[in-house]
């Protein structure tokens, strides 16, 4: 795969930098959003909770006032006249709208507050819930029904009249309708909200918003089939009027009336778009400032880099042209040497422009020790690259210790090739080095062993190659290097510490 521009990777460590932290500014706000909805459902079971004990408060006042009513001795005494009086007071407290009836088991009434001709009184509606007070002998609530004197859909609150313990009459409330309304109002924390009152079958009897478009309907289908699953929970849903909503229902047991309430989902993902909103935004010209300003980094670089190419080429040319020049002035004063002593010289040259090479290849950054030594031997082994055989770690050169160490190596091979193990066709060189880590600098121990070569005897003086060898080690790479002409081929020791490879 290729490599990618300067750019390209700049702008991928901007992005791989910024991206990630959008990501977890996303993520926190949609845990934030989480958060709040939980806190915000929780709020609703609350509230609903807290409208059902108003309710409940309301219904047993209603309650306790019936049944004060019941004890009243006009009542048990059948003076109906007189009983008027007090359930008018009693009705005053609920304003219009309000009615009492009076009724026996068979439905027959007795008495209503809106006439005093109760012989042309048509017979109760609802005769269930009658039949649920004789025998239960408690007070009941009814669900939301059509009155039969007015035809108004209303609710009941109805208590038993005994007389010597014996249940002789119902009596009947019907409070004005207008009473919960007022009451869903009140209790209505915020606008927003849908707050509604049901009756034991799921209709809607008081209700914000659009109490006159709801009145009389069920509530809505996901509502209606989890309300009779449980007295009380939390659920999604969605509202008579279309919308989404966080919702919450729980259900009395002294009326077995429901309370419900939600707030609308879209309240509550507001707020997670907006955070996101701001955050992609935010991020978006983070991201955005990052690039451009990794563009203008990455054409700054570039220039310096193609100014270091430039004047790295400018090296290289000066350099090949004083090799070649150095090249053409040794063939001149060599003119009248022997062609053996010109061909050492161009060798050593030769084994100094490889060198160079493999250092402009990599920019005058340094080399690897392996491709180092492979360069100098190429010539050495073109027939039988099997002659020599390599062995150690990777180790990176300083420039100065690829040249020392080239020139050095050259000497070692070209004295192998004339008279040592390269010399013949069975003789074979083994090249090892190791990295010890001393102080203040690690050391490189190069170890040079020929085997099956002609027999070697050491010479009566050293030659120039040795001296070269020698002298470069010492002065040049600051370490030693040793000969040792064994009987059975030369072994060439090289210590010497190691620069950073730059």
């Amino acid at each position: 795969m290729s490599k990618f521009t300067l750019p390209v990777r700049l702008a991928l460590l901007v992005a791989g930098t910024t991206l990630p932290l959008i990501v977890f500014a996303v993520g926190l706000a949609y845990y934030n959003y989480h958060q709040d909805r939980g806190e915000a459902t929780r709020r609703v079971l609350e509230t609903v909770r807290s409208m059902r004990l108003v309710l409940d408060s309301e219904v047993q006042r209603m309650t306790g006032g019936l049944q004060v009513l019941a004890l009243t001795n006009s009542l048990r005494n059948d003076d109906f006249q007189n009983f008027r009086r007090i359930a008018l007071g009693f009705l005053d407290q609920y304003g219009k709208g309000g009615l009492l009836l009076i009724s026996d088991r068979k439905g027959r009434l007795l008495f209503s507050s809106a006439s005093e001709d109760a012989r042309s009184l048509p017979l109760r509606g609802n005769l269930e819930i009658i039949e649920r007070v004789f025998e239960t002998r408690t007070p009941q609530y009814s669900d939301l029904f059509t009155g039969a004197i007015n035809q108004h859909r209303i609710l009941t609150v109805e208590v038993p009249v005994f007389r010597d313990s014996e249940v002789i009459y119902d009596l009947c409330f019907s409070p004005p309708i207008g009473i919960f309304q007022e009451l869903v109002e009140k209790q209505r924390p915020d606008p927003q909200w849908t707050v509604t009152l049901l009756d034991a079958r799921g209709v809607v009897f008081a209700r914000a918003p659009n109490p006159n478009e709801t009145f009389g309907k069920r509530a809505s289908p996901s509502l209606y089939a989890e309300m009779f699953r449980s007295n009380e929970a939390s659920l999604p849903t969605v509202s008579l009027d279309g919308i989404a909503l966080a919702a919450a229902y729980t259900r009395s047991s002294l009326t077995r009336w429901t309370v419900a309430a939600g707030v609308p989902e879209s309240s509550l993902i507001a707020p997670l778009w907006r955070n996101i909103a701001i955050t992609s935004l935010i991020g978006g010209i983070l991201l955005l400032v990052g690039l451009t300003f990794a563009v203008r980094m990455a054409t700054t670089i570039a220039r310096g880099e193609m100014l270091h190419d430039l004047l790295i080429e400018e090296l290289n040319h000066r350099v090949k042209n004083t090799l070649a020049l150095m090249q053409a002035i040794a063939v001149q004063t060599f003119r009248s040497s022997s062609r053996d002593e010109r061909a050492k010289f161009e060798g050593r040259l030769g084994a100094l422009a490889e060198a160079h090479n493999l250092l402009s290849q990599e920019k005058w950054a340094g080399s690897e020790l392996r491709d180092v030594i492979a360069r100098v031997l190429h010539p050495f082994v073109l027939s039988n690259p099997d002659r020599i055989r390599m062995a150690g770690p990777a180790v990176p050169l300083s420039p100065r210790l690829a040249v020392v160490l080239s020139m050095i190596v050259h000497e070692i091979a070209t004295n192998a090739a004339k008279y040592g193990a390269l010399s013949n066709e069975t003789g074979r060189v083994t090249l090892d080095w190791e990295v010890t880590a001393d102080r203040p600098k690690p050391r490189l121990h190069l170890i040079w062993t020929e085997i099956g070569g002609p027999p070697v005897t050491a010479p009566v003086q050293r030659g120039f190659g040795s001296r070269l060898i020698e002298r470069s080690a010492r002065d040049q790479l600051g370490g030693e290097a040793t000969l040792d002409f064994l009987p059975r081929g030369v072994v060439c020791t090289v210590v010497c510490p190691l620069d950073e490879a730059r």
